[in-house]
């Protein structure tokens, strides 16, 4: 019998391969295999393949299986453009509705975690970045748009470790400074201003972020 903790283990284990690009773009999944490698059965591994495709980490081709989503220039720029719609947007809404106490609670974190890179990998960084986006998407109090937040991070998060690579990491923490000094003055359009700045990426970055990608995919 399949318990749903053991889907849930199989479930983020195969999660992690697909954000990681374990499998190689547009592979298509051995499902023996990989049982056979996360030491399950069938059916675990097939409903968390079937939530992995309905995420679009992985795609699912009736017919012929489950594949690794492609590398596409195009879908990782709509995905950024995503991004940056819903965190400008969720701005208005923190301005209303951020207390002041959870506004210094996340100035707090900032402080902690540094304006330097230090030793800290690009996994690393990038983790720190998302969970500073996601406090603030949080600040809104909406809890739909953080999830939408939750699953655009999720799906560009490859593109944005080799882009960390070249981040100008203070530049990009007194962005992340503004913007909260912006929210405790209540001023919505600087706060705005700012972090639709901060969150642009041009189509040639992406563009060359990929290419990077797909070098260290298959030189691996």
């Amino acid at each position: 019998m399949t318990t749903d903790s053991t889907v849930d283990k199989v479930y983020d284990q195969l999660r992690s391969m697909a954000i990681g690009y374990g499998f190689k773009p547009g592979e298509r999944l051995n499902e023996v295999a990989l049982a056979r490698q996360l030491g399950v059965s069938r059916t675990p591994l097939r409903e968390a393949l079937g939530r992995l495709s309905i995420e679009k980490l992985l795609r699912f081709v009736p017919g012929k299986g489950f594949f690794c989503r492609d590398l596409n220039v195009n879908e990782v720029f709509d995905l950024y453009e995503l991004r940056k719609s819903i965190e400008v947007s969720a701005i208005r809404l923190a301005v209303a509705r951020a207390s002041d106490a959870d506004v210094a609670a996340l100035k707090t974190f900032l402080d902690q975690t540094g304006p330097d890179a230090g030793q800290r990998t690009p996994t690393e960084l990038v983790a720190l970045d998302e969970t500073f986006h996601e406090r603030l998407m949080a600040l809104s109090g909406n809890e739909e748009m953080l999830a939408v937040l939750k699953h655009v991070n999720a799906r560009i998060r490859f593109v944005r470790w080799i882009d960390m690579a070249q981040a100008d990491r203070p530049a990009s923490q007194r962005e992340h400074q503004a913007v909260l000094e912006a929210i405790a003055a209540r001023d919505e359009a600087a706060g705005m201003a700012v972090l639709e700045k901060h969150i642009d990426r041009r189509l040639d970055r992406i563009t060359a972020a990929i290419r990077e990608g797909y070098a260290r995919i298959y030189m691996s």
